[in-house]
């Protein structure tokens, strides 16, 4: 996982409540688990007017111009601004791996589903909560300016827009920590690798029938 310390990127708005995971990537896309390989069809039905499939190549299917994933000014956008309830519906794993895969290292909306909030985390990728107030505001800041970007400090729970206006977010220790260091909870477990080395030799030394 990589780790997130301090972020500026172009923000791209999907205005719309209650993005529900399907939405994010359909439910055909789930036959893999690879965990990469899901960007080109993230949004898939609302992105491209055909109907997707595993292992298709997107380059030359027809997409939706009116799309803001494929309007020219939104290309490279690594922040997603999103409304209520973002992330609802079922629990697939596969939306964040979707939205990682895509190159967006941050969500901001007002909301989240619970499950998808915490996959988020799990994958790299930071969601910000913050009112509908602000929200409100970085949208109409967005649409009216091209190139719109922020920056996100993780370290100070910040984020700032290009006239200078700041808002600070929430996060627990244990998931600041975890981004900050680019750890999931393999990453976690491993940094006591040698403390489950030496349980497992002791374990084999007092109890060597469980291992004939």
């Amino acid at each position: 996982m990589k780790a997130f310390t301090r972020f500026n990127g172009l923000v791209c708005p999907v205005d719309r409540a209650n993005v529900d995971t399907d939405a994010i990537i359909p439910k055909q896309f789930l036959k893999s688990i690879k965990r990469s390989g899901f960007g080109p069809y993230l949004f898939d039905e609302w992105r491209y007017t055909d109907h997707g499939e595993p292992g298709m190549d997107c380059t030359n299917r027809p997409k939706n111009k009116d799309f803001v994933l494929n309007q020219p000014r939104y290309q490279g956008a690594q922040i997603l601004l999103a409304r209520d309830n973002f992330g609802c519906g079922s629990s697939r794993e596969h939306a964040p791996w979707a939205i990682e895969d895509y190159g967006f290292r941050v969500i901001i909306a007002p909301s989240f589903a619970d499950i998808f909030f915490s996959n988020t985390y799990k994958n790299g990728v930071l969601p910000i909560v913050t009112p509908v107030e602000i929200v409100d505001r970085l949208f109409q800041e967005c649409f009216a300016t091209e190139g719109y970007k922020l920056d996100v400090n993780l370290e100070a729970q910040t984020v700032t827009t290009p006239s200078g206006f700041s808002f600070r977010f929430d996060i627990t220790e244990h998931r600041k920590h975890c981004m900050l260091n680019g750890l999931d909870e393999i990453g976690l477990t491993l940094q006591h690798a040698d403390e489950i080395r030496a349980f497992e030799g002791k374990h084999k030394a007092t109890q060597p029938w469980l291992f004939a």
